[in-house]
């Protein structure tokens, strides 16, 4: 805990001693005293009693106030956190989800905002496993999964499987959506986790095995709107976090995870592809994850969306978002392992403006945070965006900054 430095002390001179005065001197000055009124003599009645003498009170020492407490803001409070918890807070890294011995280690030891639950193991879901892992963290801790439907599920084997987005359009009603998403919603809270990466609001007419595919509502950008809005005001009902992604469009883009790939150009994204996200916006969408796409009149070359400080100025500033912004996988995706190493990647990321970075694997923790420390002291990470990031995030957890510990 910080301290208060002491005020010096300052040592004062010995007060001088009084020497001998010649008598007639002290008379003199008793004299001098006398005729001033600076000596008070007691006046006496006839009769030699002393008299009473009326004192006039002087003014009313002021009432002394106690010093009024420095009130919390929500921005000092996040800044309070020292640099290292404030840079762990903004990682969301991936643990075997078999058990919770992984999950247990790298949250207790870095204290990292969030774990994500990847592969077909269920056995941190289940009897009480997740529980464990929560309370070793300091901060409430946010747990994420993938689970739009489809291809794409986390708790098929333990609630039941989810149709594909493309399904859900063609054979349900935007309400039904809602409901689904919703009891989904009431089933993953209910395992302890918080974040869903869903819905996809990816434009698209691929194929349905493509990287995409039926993981897209509609190729109709109207239709895609309208049910990933159900669908995240199901899970949002829920209690748990929506996630829209690949902002800025993936429908129309080859597989990242295989290797850079590009989309339309950006006027062409404009009235398709952005159409979802400028319209859930307006509806108060609560969290975004950037895609590793490059965006010809949009991203800087050689640099994909996910770390491009175009991309988060198109939609913080242009499309008006301030959620929570995540970053899709930087660990393990060519789309950027081909260009960066990871630190670097989840540097750049937060530099751009992504709030948390994803890699799907606990290791190399410390690494990044090592050399995210070092980035501030260089200059290459601002401190004022990690506390931004750190504002953002706690928001998104439902932490009070003034309430930490």
């Amino acid at each position: 805990m910080l301290q208060r430095p002491r005020k010096p002390v300052r040592h004062r001179a010995p007060l001088p001693r009084w020497r001998g005065a010649p008598l007639l001197g002290v008379v003199s000055v008793l004299a001098l005293c006398l005729g001033l009124g600076l000596v008070g003599v007691a006046a006496r009645t006839p009769d030699g009693a002393p008299a009473a003498r009326e004192i006039s009170p002087g003014p009313a020492a002021p009432t002394p106030t106690p010093a009024e407490a420095p009130r919390c803001t929500p921005e000092g409070a996040g800044a309070a956190l020292p640099l290292r918890e404030r840079l762990a807070q903004l990682l969301i890294v991936g643990v075997d989800a078999g058990g919770p011995d992984q999950a247990l280690a790298v949250v207790t030891d870095d204290q990292v905002g969030g774990i994500f639950l990847g592969g077909n193991a269920t056995g941190l879901l289940t009897d009480g496993a997740l529980a464990q892992v929560r309370a070793a963290s300091a901060i409430p801790l946010a747990v994420a999964v993938d689970d739009e439907g489809g291809r794409v599920q986390r708790i098929d084997a333990l609630d039941g499987e989810l149709p594909s987005a493309r399904d859900m359009a063609a054979d349900l009603t935007p309400r039904q959506v809602y409901e689904l998403a919703r009891r989904r919603g009431e089933a993953l809270r209910a395992r302890g986790v918080t974040i869903d990466f869903a819905p996809s609001v990816d434009v698209s007419d691929q194929p349905d095995d493509a990287v995409i595919g039926d993981r897209s509502f509609s190729s109709d950008a109207a239709v895609t709107t309208q049910y990933a809005d159900a669908f995240a005001r199901g899970l949002r009902d829920a209690e748990v976090l929506p996630v829209l992604k690949h902002f800025p469009g993936h429908g129309r883009a080859g597989d990242s995870h295989t290797g850079e790939v590009s989309t339309p150009p950006l006027g062409q994204l404009q009235g398709v592809d952005l159409v979802p996200y400028r319209q859930l916006i307006g509806r108060g969408a609560d969290a975004v994850m950037m895609g590793h796409l490059d965006v010809p009149g949009l991203t800087e070359p050689g640099t994909p969306a996910s770390i491009s400080p175009a991309a988060l100025a198109l939609l913080r500033d242009d499309l008006g978002f301030d959620g929570l912004v995540l970053s899709d996988d930087l660990g393990a995706m060519r789309a950027i392992t081909d260009r960066f190493d990871l630190p670097e990647a989840v540097r750049a990321s937060l530099a751009a403006g992504v709030d948390m970075a994803l890699w799907v694997t606990e290791d190399r923790v410390g690494e990044v945070l090592d050399h995210l420390e070092a980035a501030v002291a260089a200059g290459s990470l601002p401190e004022q965006r990690v506390n931004e990031a750190v504002r953002r995030v706690l928001a998104a957890k439902g932490v009070d900054p003034c309430a930490l510990p």
